[in-house]
């Protein structure tokens, strides 16, 4: 036995052309801090609504931990949130993540990401959500992808509308420094996913994963 007996996510990886997706081992912690530490944004603006990326390097490491620990410890069937290492030749470059909410019964997911500032522009935001858009709905069943983004994040807005896409309405959301800013909401449904050239390659996509997302 070992620890994909014990816990199957474990054992889910995509591959693209360029990059490996698998859920957050306690080894990829490290990279994943230090890909953090060296920038991800302009620090002149907050992209995130819980501003974790102006943390000091010392609690940015400690709370990606816990925060990677945290969702993996409330995955049940019907709420789950897989936080997948983004590698780019084998090294931690970022965290592309979905989020599952009775997915049995609605069959839509949502995402977010965030990419290490040096790998950013390169087309890798793109590769590594259609990657799981992929999953999602050719091995999972989703029907539904959501997303969204503050209305002047155009990097990410492009990702979401280069795939398909379209605006679903806008909130009010309070970002850094309380600061109330407008975020654009997305939503893609199956039939209209634009997908890459390439195919994805999955593996540990067995019953044992779909019983653990209750797929």
């Amino acid at each position: 036995m070992d620890l994909v007996d014990v816990w199957p996510l474990f054992g889910l990886t995509l591959r693209t052309p360029r990059l490996e997706l698998r859920p957050v081992r306690d080894d990829d912690l490290a990279g994943l801090a230090e890909a953090a530490i060296r920038g991800i944004h302009d620090p002149a603006v907050m992209p995130f609504a819980h501003p974790w990326s102006d943390e000091p390097p010392e609690v940015l490491r400690r709370e990606l931990a816990r925060y990677v620990w945290r969702e993996r410890a409330g995955t049940t069937p019907d709420a789950w949130t897989l936080l997948f290492a983004v590698l780019e030749g084998g090294v931690p470059i970022g965290i592309q993540d979905v989020r599952g909410l009775e997915f049995a019964k609605l069959r839509t997911i949502s995402t977010g990401s965030w990419l290490t500032a040096s790998r950013q522009g390169l087309g890798l935001g793109i590769e590594m959500r259609a990657a799981v858009l992929a999953f999602c709905f050719d091995h999972l069943g989703a029907e539904v992808a959501e997303s969204g983004a503050l209305d002047w994040n155009d990097a990410s807005l492009g990702v979401s509308r280069h795939l398909g896409y379209v605006e679903n309405g806008v909130r009010r959301v309070v970002t850094r420094n309380e600061l109330v800013e407008r975020e654009v909401l997305l939503r893609l449904e199956r039939e209209a996913f634009v997908r890459p050239e390439w195919t994805l390659e999955v593996e540990g996509s067995d019953a044992v994963v779909r019983a653990q997302l209750g797929a």
